[in-house]
């Protein structure tokens, strides 16, 4: 049996977390990290035909865009029982609901909730495409969905960082209203 904790370690030094790459984070170190390229990926968002003439994205582009944006900052409710609790304590800046749900008292309750506190609400025709925006799904290796689970409501309660997706969102609730 070794003598020493680092007899088990085969990293550079004693404290240093292994990674999937295989490269090492030394957490003793002054605060420098390994430096490596950063490759910004855009993101290609779809537009209509008559939205692209005029350089414009679509609502659920959008609004995709958004749910992105707030899973990646852990800004969503999901679900009836989270979505209810962020409505009823005023937390939602918006509200997604699913059309197509078939529990009419759900999408009473839900509606009933962003009425009374004027919390704006968009509603989607598809649960599946609802789930895999907020995230309720698995990605395999080529980053495609798949096990996509049904979505009835979500909310947003953190935007996350300035978009222009989150912009196009809140022109669309100023002129809705």
């Amino acid at each position: 049996m070794p003598s020493s904790p680092s007899a088990y370690h085969e990293g550079p030094s004693e404290c240093s977390i292994g990674r999937w790459d295989n490269t090492y984070l030394d957490l003793w170190s002054d605060g420098e990290e390994p430096q490596s390229p950063v490759v910004a990926e855009a993101d290609e968002v779809e537009v209509s035909g008559d939205a692209a003439s005029k350089g414009q994205m679509s609502v659920l582009d959008a609004l995709k865009g958004v749910l992105k944006l707030a899973l990646m900052h852990d800004g969503l409710a999901r679900g009836l029982r989270e979505a209810s609790k962020a409505l009823d304590r005023r937390q939602a800046h918006m509200c997604v609901l699913n059309e197509a749900c078939e529990e009419e008292a759900y999408k009473k309750l839900v509606v009933a909730l962003c009425s009374e506190h004027k919390i704006p609400l968009i509603k989607v025709p598809d649960g599946k495409q609802l789930g895999e925006w907020a995230g309720l799904c698995v990605l395999d290796r080529e980053g495609n969905a798949r096990k996509v689970v049904n979505c009835s409501c979500v909310v947003v309660k953190d935007w996350g960082e300035e978009s222009q997706e989150r912009s196009i969102l809140l022109n669309y609730f100023q002129t809705e209203q």
